[in-house]
């Protein structure tokens, strides 16, 4: 029964990250660290790592508490969060780096319509340079209007 509940506090942290990820996105990476954000809204790459780089450090850190806490038995639900914060950083890293922005050579060719929709959004979103006037600032959902296109609706 215990692992039932484990993994169902996983599965649905892994969601509600979505949530968190937007969230922060619009109102912390577009808000008062747009100085961390900004360089990953321009044109080139200017090396191999961003400011915005810092904010894998920064999400990390909640998960890294939890599963220090959550070792414990009596709070080790702390644990499972910790570990669907942690999955939601590997599918992020693999989507936005890796499958977007195309920071390394994997999965070149990827020609799956999700994918292909949400890096048409994620484009949509960096067509902003600035703060101001974005759109799209999840990772996993892509907004139906970019979803049909990829379609052919």
């Amino acid at each position: 029964m215990n692992i039932l509940l484990y993994s169902m506090v996983t599965l649905i942290t892994f969601f509600l990250m979505e949530g968190v990820t937007w969230l922060t996105h619009k109102y912390v990476m577009h808000g008062f660290l747009w100085y961390l954000h900004e360089d990953h809204h321009q044109p080139k790459y200017t090396s191999v790592f961003e400011k915005n780089d810092l904010f894998f450090i920064i999400f990390a850190i909640p998960s890294i508490l939890l599963f220090y806490f959550g070792v414990r038995p009596e709070i080790n639900l702390l644990f499972f969060i910790g570990l669907g914060i942690l999955f939601y950083g590997i599918a992020y890293f693999l989507v936005h780096d890796v499958i977007i922005h195309r920071r390394f050579d994997w999965f070149k060719n990827v020609q799956w319509k999700y994918l292909l929709a949400l890096r048409k959004g994620h484009k949509m979103h960096h067509k902003h340079l600035g703060r101001e006037d974005g759109e799209c600032f999840g990772m996993l959902y892509v907004p139906w209007k970019y979803f049909k296109e990829k379609l052919g609706f």
